[in-house]
C-alpha cells in the first residue's frame, strides 16, 4: 500500500537550507554580526596592559573621529577618495562592459584577449606606480589609473563569464525568428546578462575601494588612503582605525546602493 500523504507539514525554520528569514529577523542578527565584534574589540582594549598605541579602544577611535572632523577637514578627505575611486571604477566599467560582451560572445575575440587578460590580472597593482608616474604623471589621473589598473581586468573577465552563462537556446531562438547578429548581441545577450552584470559591478566596486590606499601612495597630499598612511608615520593607530572605519562604512552604502539599483531594475528576480 503507498503511504498517506502527509498533512500538516511544518514551514521550514530559519536554520533549514535557505530558510525564509523575516526582515525583523535578518535585521537582528544583522545587528548581533556588528554589536558582537564591537564588544570584543571594546573589552580587549580595556584590559589592563594593552597600550594605547597597539589598540585604541572605540572611544579613543571616536575622539579622532571628531577631531579630524572639526580641526583637520575629514570631509574634504572623504570627498576626494570618493572622487578618485569612482572614477576610476566608472572609467574600467565603461572599457570593460564592450569588450566582454565581445569576449563572452565571439570565441576569435575571446582567444585573442582573454589570455592577455589572465596574464595582467596577476600583477600586483602596486608594481605599476612607477610606469604610471612617468607616463600620467603625480596629479590626480594618477591616482585614478591605478584604481583602473586594479579592478579593471578582474571586471572584463568576470563580465565575459556573465555573458557566457546566457542560455544558448535564447540566442538559437532569437536567430530562428530572423534576428541578425547585432541584433542577438544588443537585444538577447546583453539584456539577459544585465542582472549578473550589474552584480558584477557591486563586488568590483569593493575592489576599487581596497586599491584606494595603493593609489594615494602617488605623490598625494589628501585622501582617506594618504591620511592612513600618514598616521602610520607618527603612530596615531586611532587615526588608523578611523580611516578604514569610514572606507568600510562608504563601500557599506556604496554596495547597498547598487543591491537598491538592482531590485529597482530586476524586480521579478526577487518574487518568491
Amino acid at each position: 500500500m503507498p503511504a498517506a500523504p502527509r498533512t500538516g507539514a511544518r514551514r521550514p525554520g530559519m536554520w533549514t537550507i535557505r530558510g525564509p528569514l523575516s526582515r525583523r529577523q535578518y535585521w537582528l542578527f544583522a545587528a548581533l554580526g556588528l554589536l558582537v565584534p564591537l564588544g570584543l574589540w571594546w573589552g580587549t582594549s580595556s584590559l589592563a596592559g594593552v597600550d594605547k598605541v597597539f589598540l585604541p579602544g572605540p572611544a579613543d577611535v571616536f575622539n579622532r573621529l571628531v577631531a579630524w572632523y572639526t580641526e583637520d577637514d575629514l570631509m574634504s578627505d572623504v570627498w576626494i577618495s570618493i572622487y578618485r575611486v569612482t572614477m576610476g571604477f566608472v572609467i574600467s566599467a565603461a572599457i570593460a562592459l564592450p569588450l566582454a560582451l565581445l569576449i563572452g560572445t565571439f570565441r576569435p575575440v575571446q582567444a585573442l584577449l582573454e589570455p592577455l587578460t589572465d596574464f595582467i590580472r596577476y600583477m600586483p597593482a602596486v608594481a605599476f606606480i612607477p610606469l604610471v608616474m612617468l607616463w600620467v604623471g603625480i596629479d590626480e589621473s594618477s591616482k585614478i589609473a591605478i584604481i583602473f589598473i586594479g579592478t579593471f581586468f578582474q571586471m572584463v573577465l568576470m563580465m565575459a563569464e556573465d555573458v557566457r552563462r546566457v542560455p544558448l537556446a535564447q540566442i538559437e531562438a532569437a536567430q530562428t525568428m530572423g534576428a541578425d547578429r547585432g541584433e542577438t548581441v544588443k537585444l538577447v545577450i546583453f539584456q539577459a546578462a544585465k542582472p549578473a552584470l550589474l552584480d558584477t559591478l557591486r563586488v568590483t566596486m569593493g575592489w576599487a575601494w581596497t586599491y584606494l590606499v595603493v593609489a594615494e601612495l602617488v605623490a598625494a597630499n589628501s585622501g582617506l588612503g594618504y591620511s592612513i598612511l600618514k598616521a602610520q608615520r607618527f603612530l596615531q593607530t586611532d587615526k588608523i582605525f578611523v580611516g578604514i572605519i569610514l572606507i568600510g562604512l562608504i563601500g557599506l552604502v556604496m554596495d547597498q546602493l547598487f543591491r537598491l539599483a538592482h531590485r529597482k531594475a530586476f524586480p521579478w528576480l526577487y518574487l518568491r
